[in-house]
């Protein structure tokens, strides 16, 4: 703990354990939302975690643009979508968990490797000395000399996992299950059916609360017949006897 702070030293114990914990929640949630809720965790972390070593650009774009902007825009897609936890079930190829678990594993092997090489004898400057001519001037050089072609990478990685992203969103249907205007229409006015709209569902005679359940042949209440974060209207006394007169 030699040159670390005591503010620092804090922030990284309390904020550790959060940043693991979203991201284990982002990898084992089944449903999409939830998942982009824990990723939301882990970089409200990484953000405080930048500020805290001396990098507040870095750290104000982490909360600002990635947290703010790209992520909210991403669960406002997921929720336009609509994908629920049941599509994360279906393998569209057999085996697929496995070898991306294992792709997964040898990619965090390759990178940990990476790194120990990479920084292994490599002599530390300090901050102030990084962040001399500015904090921004300072990333910017690095980024664009030292780290370009890892910036250059990880870009082409992030342009990647958007366009997968709209693949595995895009729904396709086939030729045949696409119905036009047209169709309907001419189906409206077949013989039979009665070309003007149809009445909304728990509308009837005797009532005309959009709360009143169908009834099935048995006449017990059909539960398709009403959403379901409507409260189920029962018929009081008097309109039960006036559905009994009326049925004579």
């Amino acid at each position: 703990m030699s040159g670390v702070e005591t503010g620092e030293a804090v922030a990284f114990f309390l904020l550790a354990p959060l940043s693991v914990i979203g991201a284990l929640g982002m990898v084992m949630a089944r449903n999409a939302v939830h998942s982009a809720l824990w990723l939301v965790l882990t970089m409200l972390s990484l953000g405080v975690f930048y500020i805290v070593q001396a990098g507040p650009f870095i750290g104000m774009v982490q909360i600002i643009v990635y947290t703010g902007a790209i992520m909210m825009l991403f669960l406002f897609v997921l929720m336009l979508v609509g994908r629920d936890a049941s599509d994360s079930v279906i393998e569209t190829l057999r085996g697929q968990r496995v070898v991306a678990i294992v792709l997964g594993v040898g990619l965090a092997g390759l990178l940990g490797l990476g790194t120990y090489r990479a920084t292994q004898g490599l002599a530390v400057t300090g901050l102030d000395e990084a962040n001399k001519a500015g904090n921004v001037q300072g990333l910017a050089r690095l980024i664009f000399t030292n780290y370009v072609f890892a910036f250059e990478v990880t870009s082409a990685l992030l342009i990647t996992a958007a366009v997968g992203a709209m693949i595995l969103a895009h729904v396709e249907r086939r030729r045949g299950e696409r119905v036009g205007q047209a169709a309907k229409m001419r189906e409206r006015f077949l013989p039979g059916n009665y070309p003007g709209p149809k009445a909304g569902p728990g509308v009837y005679a005797t009532s005309t609360s959009v709360a009143t359940p169908a009834k099935l042949p048995d006449g017990s209440p059909a539960p398709r017949s009403i959403s379901p974060i409507l409260p189920t209207r029962e018929l009081t006394a008097a309109e039960k006897a006036n559905k009994h007169t009326e049925g004579r």
